[in-house]
């Protein structure tokens, strides 16, 4: 069978699978669900062009990654064929723990379990099926393969996953204050000290990818109606799960009602292979198909939140630079208790406050280092005659509460 299959990307064009181990990974189920979780969530509620999927996305960080790696062996970096083709392999299953909705139920679904626990677990699946040939990728994703370049091409202040996301978030919504350049800071790569670093006429570059995620963060992923919409979503998550651990009928999908019934830890997915099989066939269609039944359910909360959502009746959203005022919060949480006749208990799904935070560079144990002309290696933020690049290490914090537009205050 010809496994030299091509892909039309609508960012980059033709992107190419280059061995058969990777196609074959791609045609597995396992990689093949990441069609059914979009990239970003709920973020489709405000940009109506942001369906893109984890499977869009996984693909192009893979032809990036491809990319970067041929730009390093053209500077007379050493890299085998076993090394490039398990880097190929660690950026394409990067996400492959996701689940439902991406980052806006993963403390819904499972306790304490974040998605790259899963995506090392769901390879070491792969890897059995494919007879241990993701032990280097494996090595490269988790960081202990003795050359560290590869892995801070998976993940690190400037990896091929960032990249990617940027450009794609940045084409689908429509957003192009996020687009950046990410083929010249690719061409700009290279390895000094087993460290990935960049030549210094590409710290420009840097500034603008950096600006570029700064933005994308206040204007995509944090924005306002994005935060009320996914909070939404975990509350009516977590109100089906309280019911159905009650004992009230709560209709789901086998997989959902699964792990709605269930209160599972990271220890019980290590102890049972069996429950990260039926998380890999948990999507985003799972949990619409609840949203779209609870709707009619005969509890008020549920159904309340439920149709709220499908039908785009999202809560209203306060955002304040400083920590929202105590009485405030009681006022609102009187008149959803008053007009709703829930308990204090219950107001937690209908009123629900919190903390966002923007850190657009990092640089504290990962930094973006420049290789500059003289040979030495200097943190961006100090190789840049701008002040930008340390302006944006500074960690903006934002207060919010979301609470029904029904209640008038």
């Amino acid at each position: 069978m010809n496994k030299k299959k091509i892909f039309n990307d609508p960012v980059y064009g033709f992107i190419t699978v280059p061995t058969d181990l990777l196609f074959d990974i791609i045609e597995h189920p396992y990689f093949q669900r990441l069609r059914r979780i979009k990239q970003l969530g709920l973020t489709e509620m405000v940009y109506p062009g942001a369906l893109h999927t984890r499977f869009h996305h996984a693909l192009g960080a893979m032809h990036l990654m491809e990319t970067a790696l041929s730009t390093l062996r053209s500077k007379n970096n050493e890299i085998n064929d076993k090394e490039y083709e398990a880097s190929l392999i660690a950026i394409l299953l990067h996400d492959i723990g996701h689940g439902p909705f991406s980052h806006a139920l993963e403390t819904a679904i499972f306790s304490n379990v974040h998605h790259e626990h899963l995506s090392l677990h769901i390879m070491q699946l792969l890897n059995e099926a494919f007879g241990g040939r993701l032990e280097l990728a494996m090595q490269i994703f988790t960081g202990t393969y003795h050359r560290n370049f590869f892995h801070q091409l998976v993940t690190s202040q400037l990896d091929m996953d960032r990249l990617d996301y940027l450009n794609r978030d940045s084409f689908y919504t429509g957003v192009y204050e996020g687009k950046i350049g990410a083929d010249r800071i690719i061409k700009m790569l290279d390895v000094a000290n087993d460290k990935l670093v960049v030549e210094e006429k590409a710290i420009y570059s840097i500034e603008n990818f950096l600006v570029s995620r700064r933005l994308m963060y206040w204007q995509v992923y944090l924005h306002k109606t994005v935060i009320s919409a996914e909070n939404m979503v975990l509350r009516t998550v977590q109100r089906a799960r309280q019911l159905l651990q009650q004992g009230h009928d709560v209709p789901a999908s086998p997989c959902l009602r699964f792990f709605l019934a269930s209160n599972l830890t990271l220890q019980d997915f290590e102890a049972d292979h069996s429950i990260l099989e039926r998380f890999a066939s948990l999507d985003d269609h799972d949990v619409w198909s609840g949203i779209k039944q609870w709707a009619s359910h005969s509890d008020r909360i549920l159904s309340f939140l439920a149709t709220s959502i499908l039908n785009r009746r999202l809560f209203k959203v306060i955002i304040s630079a400083k920590p929202i005022d105590s009485e405030f919060l009681l006022g609102i949480s009187e008149l959803v208790q008053e007009h709703f006749k829930v308990s204090p208990e219950e107001v937690k799904y209908l009123m629900i406050s919190g903390k966002i935070s923007n850190n657009a560079y990092q640089a504290e144990g990962q930094s973006i280092d420049v290789l500059t002309k003289a040979g030495y290696m200097v943190d961006v933020a100090d190789a840049s005659d701008l002040p930008n690049i340390r302006a944006l290490g500074h960690k903006v914090e934002k207060y919010y509460v979301c609470y029904p537009k029904e209640v008038a205050h």
